[in-house]
């Protein structure tokens, strides 16, 4: 089944690059290249009993190779999810800055939290597995998000089920959703037997499947949206746009009160006679 894996990654990283979608999605382009190049790295490290702690040098390289390719796909995520997220709210300039804002603050709670939620009581090379179940974890939950939003916001904000954004966000919900498991149950030193591993790569090859799906499917082309003015995403999205700008001030006119026109009223009826009766005089 990891052979199986690393052909599917194999084939959405040929499909990726044939549409040439790397100008729309450069982070997933690149976490892509990583899963392709790093699968037969990790068959190889894992077929030499990686799973207990290394006691020579040797071990101790396979094993910060190991971690780090596993750091870097949860870093390269994060990227991910904001590129999907600029890209199913495109059509929404306002929104979609709010958006990245509120992704952008969001991920630094989830990473403060993960941070300070450690015991740090391992020392020394133990800890970059805790560092990285943490991350997974917290960026698991940051995908989770993102498709919970874009299934309760597809049909205010126009987006297809076939919208490539769609289906990306769909495949690595499931992938996030996968990984969350995996690292909450090492993360409590429980041993993945294999039935356990045998249903952690079958969500995996049905996440890459379905992902493989939106790629040899056309995707329907994204047409200019037309939006009654009264609708409620035009109004937030107005008010997004507003939000940080300063703009330019506005004077708004108020109407004058009653006694107010009355005073003026009365400057006219004696400035006006005068007025009068000056040009008499000049004729």
């Amino acid at each position: 089944m990891s052979v199986a894996e690393f052909t599917v990654w194999a084939v959405l990283a040929f499909l990726f690059w044939r549409k040439k979608l790397s100008r729309r999605f450069p982070a997933t382009g690149a976490y892509l290249v990583l899963r392709v190049a790093s699968a037969p790295v990790q068959l190889l490290l894992l077929s030499g009993n990686l799973s207990h702690f290394p006691q020579s040098q040797g071990l101790i390289g396979d094993f910060i190779i190991f971690w780090g390719i596993y750091v870097a796909s949860a870093v390269l995520l994060l990227f991910v999810c904001m590129e999907i997220l600029r890209s199913a709210l495109s059509a929404f300039a306002g929104l979609m800055n709010l958006g990245l804002m509120i992704f952008r603050w969001a991920a630094v709670a989830c990473g403060v939290v993960t941070f300070s939620s450690m015991s740090f009581a391992h020392k020394g090379i133990l800890i970059i597995p805790e560092i990285a179940f943490g991350m997974m974890r917290a960026v698991s939950i940051l995908e989770l998000c993102l498709l919970a939003f874009l299934f309760l916001s597809m049909k205010a904000l126009r987006l297809s089920a076939r919208d490539m954004a769609f289906g990306m966000a769909l495949a690595f919900g499931l992938i996030s959703a996968n990984d969350f498991v995996a690292a909450s149950l090492l993360s409590h030193s429980v041993a993945l037997t294999a039935s356990m591993q045998l249903v952690y790569e079958s969500v995996i090859l049905a996440a890459l499947v379905t992902w493989v799906t939106y790629f040899g499917l056309p995707e329907p082309s994204r047409e200019p949206l037309l939006i009654p003015v009264n609708s409620t995403v035009y109004r937030w999205n107005e008010i997004a746009s507003a939000l940080g700008h300063t703009g330019t001030r506005i004077a708004v006119r108020q109407p004058a009160s009653s006694f107010l026109m009355t005073d003026v009223e009365n400057v006219v009826d004696r400035v006006l006679p005068k007025k009068l009766t000056g040009r008499k005089s000049e004729s």
